[in-house]
């Protein structure tokens, strides 16, 4: 069914399925559920990607130029979606916009489940769902008006989480998987006194990614080292991949039953990380579920942890041959139920990974972007869902909207110079960008930080600078502006370079 509707004092031909007409709603029009088009009559607008997963690539792109996409096959299926994916066209997962020429933006976003889809090209802007589907929501105004009104109408469907994470630090990036009980024992000794609220253990502890338990490098267990974090006035936070199994590990041999398969009744190879396909679990089934709440019980309940960096979880919402005939977002939103429920309503959860719409209203922060490793960027790639710390920035900036429905996770600053190949500007974005999210990680081990640094660390983590939006990428953090154009702008527009 086609029909005009107005929205900002514009007319726009809207093409629905179905005979429902459209609703008008706070900030715009409720468009049924199934497969819609709105001509819009911008021409060779700038078209604004919504990655699917924290690490897929987000920013706007002119309808003319090449779409923003991953180009390595393996690198797509661990950090967006490869289903939908096409070289050629625009699109994007969940939400997309046009900005026109008088810099008002058209939005069409999805407000419900089944993997919501998005395309542009200079005529149409057009949305589907894989399955069934839920309504839309159209918007046409101010840039930050209309997606306010998106992120109202989310909340009010799949919720919203108002707990802050505070101030925290993280093993990751001073030692990556080579972490001891020794070296974090006097880490958590030295952390003590400083402005921070979590010490969050991340990859290294475990026995294998899917075998989760204590590795031979704790050997006083993961409850005695909580136990340290807590004894030093901090909370205690712990890195897991709860949705995937290695294929090498305990849990692959001795459960094969859990794992999720494809038509021929092979695993599904979910992603790629470790030098190896991973696997994941089928969260449709009882076993699976049931393996995941005494995984999560143990590790929050029993041994303390009641904040949870919960990475790679995107693997949940993978293609794959379910036993239940479900979404596949529907199967992701069953599994991190059972993880919220087992580690209760006061633990925080951190989602890395992670597709936005079926994690609202279960976890409470989701990470916005790529790592951010010591490196601005690297001549050798291009892939804009690389741990670089250019590549967080961009995607960060670009997913700020989120912000009323759960913490924008930016990741890590630093202040160390150890190990770090960041100017002192790009230090500087890296900083202000945290700030204006309100959440603060580091990982910097204080015995790596000289006198100035720590001084510096002190003082950045105890200040509240209040923070004013001046435009999309300009704000004012207690008066002094701050620019990220230069750093989110492609290169060939670039007018100077953050250096």
């Amino acid at each position: 069914m086609a029909q005009l509707v107005e929205l900002g004092g514009r007319a726009f031909a809207v093409e629905l399925e179905g005979d429902a007409p459209p609703r008008a709603v706070d900030g715009g029009l409720l468009l049924p559920p199934g497969r819609t088009a709105v001509l819009h009559g911008l021409g060779d607008a700038l078209f604004y990607r919504h990655g699917h997963n924290s690490w897929s690539p987000c920013g706007w792109r002119r309808l003319s130029d090449a779409p923003l996409r991953i180009e390595s096959a393996e690198r797509r299926l661990t950090a967006d979606d490869t289903v939908w994916d096409a070289p050629a066209r625009h699109h994007s997962s969940a939400v997309a916009a046009l900005e026109g020429p008088d810099g008002r933006v058209l939005l069409l976003g999805a407000l419900g489940l089944d993997i919501p889809r998005l395309t542009a090209d200079r005529d149409t802007l057009a949305g589907w769902y894989e399955r069934d589907g839920a309504p839309w929501f159209l918007a046409y105004g101010d840039e930050e008006e209309v997606f306010a009104a998106y992120t109202r109408h989310l909340g009010e469907r799949l919720g919203l989480s108002r707990k802050r994470a505070g101030n925290v630090w993280c093993s990751w990036y001073a030692y990556y998987e080579n972490i001891t009980e020794e070296q974090l024992t006097k880490d958590i000794t030295a952390l003590r006194g400083l402005p921070f609220d979590v010490v969050q253990i991340d990859d290294g502890w475990e026995r294998a990614v899917g075998d989760w338990e204590a590795n031979d490098k704790f050997p006083s267990g993961m409850r005695a080292l909580a136990d340290r974090i807590t004894d030093a006035g901090l909370r205690p936070g712990l890195w897991i991949a709860p949705f995937i199994v290695l294929p090498d590990s305990r849990t692959a041999r001795e459960r094969p039953e859990l794992l999720l398969r494809d038509a021929a009744g092979e695993p599904v190879v979910a992603g790629h990380n470790w030098g190896t396909g991973y696997w994941a679990l089928d969260l449709t089934l009882p076993a699976a579920r049931e393996h995941l709440r005494e995984m999560i019980h143990r590790v929050s309940r029993e041994w303390g942890y009641t904040y949870l960096k919960l990475d790679f979880i995107g693997a949940g919402a993978v293609t794959g041959v379910r036993s239940v005939d479900t979404g596949r977002e529907e199967a992701y939103r069953a599994g991190l139920s059972v993880i919220r429920e087992a580690a209760g309503p006061d633990a925080y959860l951190l989602g890395s990974g992670a597709p936005l719409l079926p994690s609202l209203g279960l976890v409470d922060g989701i990470r916005s972007g790529p790592d951010v490793a010591p490196l601005w960027e690297h001549y050798a790639t291009q892939d804009p869902s690389d741990a670089l710390a250019r590549n967080a920035v961009v995607n960060t900036v670009h997913r700020l909207w989120q912000a009323p429905l759960l913490e924008v996770d930016p990741d890590v600053v630093y202040f160390r110079s150890r190990l770090n190949l960041l100017t002192e500007p790009q230090q500087g974005l890296l900083r202000d960008l945290a700030d204006i999210c309100g959440f603060r990680a580091v990982s910097d081990p204080p015995g790596w930080l000289r006198p100035d640094e720590l001084e510096a660390l002190t003082a950045y983590l105890t200040a509240r600078p209040d923070v004013r939006r001046l435009g999309r990428y300009r704000f004012a953090l207690d008066g002094r502006e701050v620019d990220f154009g230069p750093a989110v702008t492609p290169e060939s527009e670039q007018r100077y370079p953050i250096a």
